[in-house]
C-alpha cells in the first residue's frame, strides 16, 4: 500500500467573479499569468503565487507516482473560507469552490479524496453544506482553527464538531488568519512562527474548553502541520492544570489523558520532532502530511518518515497509511 497524503491544497483554475455573484466586498480572485501560473488576489493585493499542479489532476497524479503516494485528500486553500464575511455570503462561497473541488478531483476519484469547506460562522449553514458536500462526494471537511475570535471551543464549533461525529464526517482542522504585526511580517514570520502557536492555541482550546468532554470518542479529528507546537508545551501545560488549577483545571481531566482523541500530520521535516509526536501522542495517531503543493511543505512526500530510523516497520506503516485509512474510513 502506497503513502495516504492527508494534508494536500487545491486551487481552481479559475472560478466566478464573488463580487459580481454574492455583492461587493473583499474577495479572492485569480489573476492567469500564464498556462502553469497564476496568483492568488485579494482583492487588489498579491496573496500567493501558484501553480498548475494546484488545479491539474495529472500534475498532481505524476506528483505523486514519483514520491509513492496513493491517494491524497484535497483540501481549500484557507484563503477561500471567507469567515469575515455573513454566513448567507460563506456558504455560496463554500458551495463555488466545494463543486469546483469535485471538478478537479474527477479525473482521478479514486485516488483525490476532496475535502469540503463549510461557512463555520453559521453553525446550521455549516451544518447543511457538510452534508450536501459529502452527499455529492467529498470524503470530509476541512475548518480553520479559529472564527474572528471564537475557538473551536464556541458553542457553534462544538454543534458542528458533534454533526460531524454523528454523520462520520473526518475533520482536518488547519490554522489560518494568522496575527499581523510590524514584527511578524519579516521573514514570513506568520507562517513560521504564526502557524503552529495558532494549531497550539486550538488544540489547547478543545482540551480546556471542554469540547473533548462533550465530543463523542468517535469524532475522527486532526491537526496539520504536526499539531504546531503542543507536543513541545505539552508538559508545561500538564503543569499548570495541576499547579493552577484555580484557572487552568477547566476540563474533566488533566491534558495528557486526551491524547488519544485527536492526531496530527507528519508534516515536521526532521526526525527529532517526528519522534516527539510519536512518543507524545503514539505512532496510531500521527499521519504523513505533506502540505502539498505549496513550497512550505514537503517533498518528496513522506521523506521525514522515511529516515525515521527510530520507528519499527509496522509503526512507519501506520503513520504511511493504516491511520489514514482508518481516519478517512476507508
Amino acid at each position: 500500500m502506497g503513502t495516504i497524503d492527508i494534508h494536500t491544497h487545491y486551487v481552481p483554475s479559475a472560478w466566478p467573479d464573488l463580487s459580481q455573484q454574492i455583492g461587493p466586498g473583499v474577495w479572492p480572485s485569480l489573476r492567469v499569468d500564464s498556462e502553469r501560473e497564476a496568483m492568488i488576489m485579494l482583492g487588489e493585493a498579491e496573496f500567493r503565487r501558484v501553480e498548475s499542479d494546484c488545479w491539474d489532476a495529472e500534475a498532481r497524479l505524476a506528483d505523486m507516482d514519483a514520491d509513492g503516494v496513493a491517494l491524497q485528500v484535497v483540501s481549500p486553500t484557507p484563503v477561500f473560507f471567507s469567515y469575515d464575511k455573513s454566513g448567507d455570503e460563506a456558504v455560496k462561497v463554500a458551495r463555488i469552490f466545494n463543486d469546483l473541488a469535485l471538478e478537479i478531483c474527477a479525473p482521478a476519484s479514486d485516488r483525490l479524496l476532496p475535502f469540503a469547506q463549510v461557512p463555520l460562522q453559521d453553525t446550521d449553514a455549516a451544518c447543511a453544506e457538510v452534508d450536501r458536500a459529502i452527499a455529492a462526494g467529498h470524503r470530509g471537511v476541512e475548518i480553520g482553527n479559529h472564527v474572528g475570535d471564537r475557538d473551536l471551543d464556541d458553542e457553534g464549533v462544538v454543534t458542528f464538531l458533534q454533526h460531524c461525529a454523528a454523520q462520520g464526517v473526518p475533520v482536518l482542522v488547519h490554522p489560518w488568519d494568522m496575527p499581523e504585526s510590524p514584527r511578524l511580517d519579516r521573514w514570513m514570520a506568520r507562517w513560521l512562527t504564526g502557524m503552529p502557536a495558532e494549531t497550539h492555541l486550538s488544540i489547547i482550546a478543545m482540551i480546556l474548553g471542554g469540547v473533548f468532554d462533550r465530543v463523542p470518542p468517535s469524532l475522527r479529528i486532526a491537526f496539520a502541520h504536526g499539531g504546531g507546537s503542543f507536543a513541545f508545551w505539552l508538559g508545561r501545560l500538564e503543569n499548570a492544570w495541576h499547579r493552577r488549577a484555580d484557572l487552568i483545571a477547566t476540563s474533566e481531566r488533566p491534558p495528557s489523558t486526551y491524547l488519544d482523541r485527536f492526531s496530527v500530520d507528519s508534516v515536521v521535516f526532521d526526525e527529532a520532532p517526528l519522534r516527539l509526536l510519536v512518543d507524545t501522542l503514539g505512532a496510531e495517531h500521527v499521519m504523513v502530511g505533506s502540505d502539498y503543493p505549496y513550497p512550505l511543505g514537503e517533498r518528496p512526500v513522506g521523506s521525514v518518515l522515511d529516515r525515521a530510523d527510530f520507528l519499527s516497520d509496522a509503526e512507519k506503516a501506520a503513520i504511511r497509511h493504516g491511520n489514514a485509512r482508518r481516519f478517512l474510513a476507508i
